[in-house]
């Protein structure tokens, strides 16, 4: 049981829309913070679905029995943000730890320090350079690219943070990232390459940071508890063999779709294009095996993008794991197919005007609001979905569930 009225399975074949208000297709952040509004302040009934077997998206995590820790399913998961709205909301249904996102890189047997900062600096040229001389380095560094708005990712990083910074610990670990050499990337796709002048090696610099102290899935379930909530799982929308689909139920009652664009339309235009991510599992026989969360490997002969060791993001729970093992995830990305989970959108040129024709289409459909990351086809921090479920609530899903008119 997640909340007041929630089952697994299918719905009864008959009457499964009578008594509901909305119908959210996807439990994750946004879909689940749609439903708490809806229920709360519209005190709607509302049917959420997912075609998963759980609730919480990509941001679901479970307890390793073997290490005791909190593995986050869908790759590390960070929360952070500036956000007062967003803080005293999530605060509602969660206490955060104090924990504080550093990552560290390895390039050529050697770890530094990221975000790039004046201590990457100087381990990496073997120097002692005062704020003033690193940023007049690397304003040499970045040559006649310096001051430009160049339009390829390549010379975007290099304008931004100096040839040697860039070629170290940008080049090779986007060019795993995206499959692609960066010179033929768009550049948007570093919007910005934070170098400090400072050794703070804080990756996020929000006003607020943390895990939930008692883990993703537990918050989640808080946020579906009220009894006007039902979480239906295993259920896929396109399925016309049980009755939640999108042809029995759009136009019927109000519906937020947080899936992917395309696949509503059936990919009528085209694919979007989507890169995935793979998780290759290692277990060491130790209590900590890097020392940090998240370790990156720069080098084009590391065939994985980054490690992620889970009992790292909670030494407050060191007293209940094993200090005999340790479980650590690689990733690696690749090019998604229509079967394959998508996290970054590739967002080229032709793949941003191919989407603003289904928003088009999106914009058409009545009674349907698309929202999260798959909906709209962005890529989001969980902080950014939270605000865009609360700013879409506000102006057009309380709407819907508050006419007077009839309609």
């Amino acid at each position: 049981m997640v909340g007041g009225r929630v089952g697994e399975g299918s719905a009864s074949d008959r009457g499964v829309l009578d008594g509901v208000d909305l119908v959210v297709v996807g439990a994750g952040l946004y879909g689940l913070t749609v439903a708490q509004q809806a229920a709360e302040r519209a005190r709607a009934r509302v049917l959420v679905i997912d075609v998963r077997g759980h609730i919480g998206g990509n941001a679901y995590s479970s307890m390793d029995e073997r290490t005791g820790a909190e593995i986050h399913r869908y790759g590390a998961h960070l929360f952070h943000t500036s956000n007062p709205r967003v803080w005293d909301y999530v605060n509602r249904f969660t206490s955060f730890t104090r924990y504080t996102h550093r990552v560290y890189t390895t390039h050529r047997g050697e770890v530094y320090p990221l975000p790039i900062n004046l201590g990457t600096i100087n381990q990496f040229f073997h120097a002692h350079y005062t704020p003033r001389q690193a940023k007049e380095l690397i304003a040499g560094q970045a040559g006649e690219l310096a001051g430009s708005d160049p339009s390829n990712l390549n010379d975007k990083g290099v304008s931004l943070i100096g040839r040697p910074l860039y070629e170290a610990f940008i080049k090779n670990y986007t060019a795993k990232q995206w499959d692609t050499d960066p010179a033929d990337l768009p550049a948007g796709i570093i919007k910005r390459l934070p170098v400090r002048f400072d050794y703070d090696n804080r990756y996020f610099k929000d006003t607020w940071e943390g895990l939930p102290v008692d883990g993703y899935t537990a918050w989640m379930r808080r946020m579906a508890a009220d009894p006007l909530i039902r979480v239906q799982l295993d259920t896929d929308f396109f399925d016309a063999s049980q009755p939640v689909n999108r042809d029995a139920v759009v136009g019927r009652v109000p519906v937020v779709y947080t899936g992917p664009v395309d696949r509503y339309f059936d990919y009528a235009l085209g694919d979007l294009k989507w890169r995935t991510v793979d998780f290759d599992e290692v277990r060491y026989p130790e209590a900590d095996h890097y020392g940090c969360p998240v370790m990156n490997f720069a080098d084009p002969d590391t065939p994985y993008t980054r490690a992620i060791e889970f009992k790292n993001f909670n030494p407050e729970r060191r007293s209940s794991q094993n200090p005999g093992e340790t479980v650590v995830w690689r990733e690696s990305s690749r090019a998604a197919g229509r079967g394959d989970e998508p996290y970054y959108p590739v967002n080229t040129a032709a793949d941003r005007a191919l989407y603003h024709r289904y928003a088009a289409k999106a914009g058409e459909e009545p009674g349907v609001v698309f929202g999260g990351r798959l909906g709209t086809y962005a890529y989001y921090d969980m902080h950014q979905v939270i605000n865009s479920a609360l700013v879409a609530y506000d102006k057009r899903i309380h709407p819907m569930l508050t006419r007077t008119d009839g309609q």
